[in-house]
């Protein structure tokens, strides 16, 4: 059973950055598909991006491309994900999630609890 856990989430202002980290103490992660999500208040998850484990990325929120980068540590197990320029409407709890699946197919079957990114001046 794959076990997820997030951190790096926080307070920050506008235009600032923030590095999200996945990492799995029951999995070698870079034998998985990643998935980054985010969850606002009031709002449907919706699906940011995703990298595969030939570090393939598909960007499923465009709004994020080129904002949101996603980058692998395997001697750490950990998923990155590097948010820069961050807006208001970024705010929400964001989740990693695994599949054993490619990118398209979004079929993730295990998902960590989340880490609350707040964008706010």
């Amino acid at each position: 059973q794959v076990q997820l856990a997030e951190s790096g989430g926080g307070l920050v202002q506008p235009g600032e950055t923030l590095r999200l980290s996945c990492t799995s103490s029951t999995a070698t992660l870079d034998l998985w598909t990643i998935g980054w999500f985010r969850q606002a208040p009031g709002k449907e998850r919706e699906a940011v991006l995703c990298i595969n484990m030939h570090n393939y990325i598909e960007y499923y929120n465009f709004f994020v491309k080129g904002r949101f980068t996603p980058a692998r540590d395997n001697a750490k197990n950990t998923v990155y994900l590097q948010m820069n320029s961050l807006k208001p409407e970024d705010s929400a709890v964001y989740s990693c999630a695994a599949t054993k699946g490619s990118c398209s197919a979004r079929d993730f079957s295990t998902w960590g609890q989340g880490t609350q990114v707040t964008v706010s001046s």
